[in-house]
Order: C-alpha cells, then sequence, then structure tokens
C-alpha cells in the first residue's frame, strides 16, 4: 500500500486537499492568474487577492465551472503546484481518493480521473467517491448502514441534493443554485435600491459578514461605483434588504429539496424525518439559510462544523478506515457500469 493518499475535493469556489502523511486539509480558492495567456502567474488565495484588479494582461478565472472541470490545462497546474508543495516535488506513488458530483455525466467524471493522471503527479492509484457520500462521511453519518440521510450541499456555483442509504445514493439532483447566486442577488438589490455598482468580493463579504452585522444591529457598508455620477462611494445597506434577496434566492434550493423529499421511498422518508436534513458546503452557513430550509421542508436541519470541508473530512475517512473503502470506485468500474 502506498505510504501517502490524498483526498481532493475540487470546488469550483475552493480546492480542499486532504494529505495523510501530515494528517492535514489545505483549503484555498480554486483559482488561477494566467499572463499572456499561458503564464501560470499566481494561484489559489494568490490569485483570488487579484481577482477583479488585474490588468488586461492577466486573466484571474475559475478553472472549474458548476462543480465541473472548464479548463482541464489551467486546473492540472493549480493542482500539481498544491501536490509539489505539500510534498516537497516528492508525490510519485501517491494514492488519489477523488470527490465527484453525482449528478452529472460520465464525461464530466471521467475528466476528475484524467485531471489527476495528467498533472504530472505520477499517482499510482485514482479512485472516485461521489461527493454526498463524501459529505456524509465527513459530518460523521455512517453512510453504509440502512438508515437514510438526505445531503444537501450548497456549493459555490451549484446544490447537490441526495438521499444516501446502503453505501450508495438512492436520488441526487445537482441544480445551479449556489454561493455566487446570493452575491449576484446582493449585487442587484444594491444596484436596484441606490445605483450602486459593487463587485463580486464585496457581495460576498457581505453575505459572510451579514450575522456579525446583524447582531450589531447595524447596517452593511459597502464601497462601489455610483452609476450616476460615475465615481466611488460609500454607502449603508439596511440589512432587512440583503435577508430579503437572500430568501428569495433560497427559495429555489428548498423547493428542489422538497421536490426530492416527494420521490423518496416512504421507508427512507421515515428515517429523513427522525433525523432531518443534513446541511453542507461552503454557503452552508450563510445566515438564515438553515431556518428557510427548516421553514420549507418542517424539518430539522442539522449544520456541518466544518461545511466547506465536510467531503474532504469524509475523503479523510475513507482514505484511513477500510471500512469505507467500498464507497470509493475506479474508472474502470464506472465505464462497465455505463
Amino acid at each position: 500500500m502506498s505510504s501517502i493518499a490524498f483526498g481532493i475535493d475540487l470546488g469550483t469556489g475552493n480546492i480542499k486537499i486532504y494529505f495523510s502523511a501530515k494528517d492535514m486539509i489545505v483549503n484555498e480558492k480554486n483559482m488561477v492568474a494566467v499572463m499572456k495567456k499561458d503564464i501560470l502567474f499566481a494561484y489559489g488565495d494568490s490569485a483570488y487577492d487579484m481577482y477583479e484588479k488585474a490588468p488586461q494582461n492577466i486573466r484571474v478565472s475559475y478553472p472549474l465551472v458548476n462543480g465541473v472541470i472548464a479548463d482541464i490545462g489551467n486546473m492540472s497546474s493549480v493542482l500539481n503546484h498544491f501536490i509539489n508543495e505539500l510534498t516537497d516535488g516528492h508525490s510519485a506513488g501517491a494514492d488519489y481518493y477523488v470527490s465527484v458530483p453525482t449528478d452529472v455525466t460520465e464525461v464530466e467524471k471521467r475528466a476528475f480521473y484524467d485531471l489527476i493522471k495528467d498533472s504530472g503527479v505520477k499517482p499510482r492509484k485514482i479512485m472516485m467517491v461521489e461527493k454526498s457520500l463524501a459529505d456524509g462521511l465527513g459530518m460523521g453519518i455512517d453512510v453504509k448502514t440502512s438508515q437514510g440521510a438526505l445531503i444537501v450541499d450548497v456549493g459555490f456555483e451549484t446544490t447537490e441534493i441526495s438521499v444516501l442509504s446502503l453505501g450508495g445514493i438512492v436520488l441526487s439532483k445537482l441544480i445551479k443554485q449556489g454561493g455566487r447566486k446570493f452575491d449576484d442577488a446582493i449585487r442587484s438589490v444594491v444596484r436596484r435600491e441606490f445605483g450602486l455598482v459593487i463587485g463580486e468580493k464585496t457581495a460576498e463579504q457581505v453575505k459572510i459578514s451579514l450575522k456579525e452585522i446583524e447582531d450589531k444591529h447595524e447596517p452593511a457598508v459597502v464601497y462601489g461605483r455610483d452609476l450616476v455620477t460615475g465615481l466611488p462611494v460609500e454607502r449603508s445597506i439596511p440589512t432587512d434588504l440583503i435577508d430579503n434577496a437572500i430568501a428569495e434566492t433560497a427559495s429555489t434550493i428548498v423547493d428542489n429539496v422538497k421536490l426530492i423529499l416527494e420521490r423518496t421511498p416512504p421507508e427512507l422518508s421515515a428515517d429523513i424525518y427522525r433525523k432531518g436534513i443534513y446541511l453542507t458546503g461552503g454557503t452552508a452557513a450563510l445566515t438564515h439559510l438553515d431556518e428557510l430550509i427548516v421553514k420549507g421542508t418542517a424539518l430539522k436541519v442539522n449544520k456541518s462544523e466544518n461545511p466547506q470541508e465536510s467531503a474532504a473530512y469524509g475523503l479523510a475517512r475513507v482514505i484511513k478506515d477500510h471500512n469505507f473503502r467500498s464507497v470509493a470506485y475506479s474508472i474502470n468500474e464506472m465505464s462497465e457500469d455505463a
């Protein structure tokens, strides 16, 4: 057996890498900055710092779009750099366990395998784990039992809603609704009500700090460009406007959770009623999101303690505990099933 293993959760917003040799998780923005079309200038958090600020000769982008790999070349470079940083360039012969969305095409799933195979890290073995199963394991659920569990993973651009039982996925639905939609809703309401254009990073920061702002009973202070004068200005935004924008956007997620619940077999529905919904993903920490799901489904919501890293923790359990190795499969098994 290989002496080291990696658990890789490629999120659209963040890349999370579990490294067995140090029993640690690296969590950075999944972004890349490329200069003159083909020179890697920065990646991870460093690239994110340049987002919406870079000159024309530096392109800053996300290599993943809606949970699937859109730019395999740059994603491969980013992954290679992260792995080499962790291992001081001695990564050859390691095992890789990669989380993949369930409700995507086989070609899109295979791209995750090809990414590892062709990134120059010289893997010994590449295994795939369905992301919702990794999420469940990361939240402490024994996914191999017959007890049903409903996982709602709200990510950066997508939300995956899955019903788990007996180490497999009974139902799954991937919708293009995530943290970025909430950011867009905040930008839209600020533009409409205050004639102010703000950037994505500003909207994201408002979203992240909303609970703290509300606890202080203060408005959200934002900086942007006035639509009339074209000049930079500061504005105070009432939090109830932001709350309304969030609630309107969250309704799509709630409706799709209800749709999955309507299709769930009765015995599994009984398990879900007793245990509630498990909420995870980078956007799960959004203020009021759990309350909106409770209101819409009349079920309790169990929020992950580490929502952004739950899948990475789940991959770590697969690597460390042989009892859960059966949830991982090779690309050859996937081809045979297809």
